[in-house]
């Protein structure tokens, strides 16, 4: 018997789910795909998954809040050169200014939130 929701629990299989096309840096970057888990674009906060092909590069963007991300598969570099593997985790403090890229492509969750 699988896992179910329920009115007060979401259950996603981030493996099998579809995922819509990245756009939340503005224009829709078809060779990232994103699970919107519990982001809620108006307020610029919430989890989200995404799937990076490889070369994809998402668009330099400043952060209004904080942004972490775990690295789940493959590896990225960030626009200072550091590169990230599966099992790092970076975390940007609000008004920091970067982007990503992928050459091997990549998994991710990412976690936009603001301090109370």
């Amino acid at each position: 018997m699988g896992v179910k929701d329920r009115k007060d629990r979401r259950v996603v299989a981030i493996n099998t789910a579809p995922l819509e096309v990245y756009d939340l840096e503005g224009p829709v970057q078809p060779e990232i795909g994103l699970l919107n888990l519990s982001y809620d674009r108006a307020r610029g906060e919430g989890v989200y998954f995404m799937r990076m092909s490889p070369g994809a590069v998402t668009i330099e963007h400043t952060h209004a809040g904080f942004e972490d991300f775990l690295i789940l598969e493959g590896e990225v570099i960030e626009s200072d050169g550091t590169v990230l593997r599966a099992g790092d985790v970076v975390s940007y403090a609000p008004g920091t200014r970067h982007n990503t890229r992928t050459e091997t492509g990549c998994v991710l969750i990412g976690f936009d939130w603001k301090p109370a």
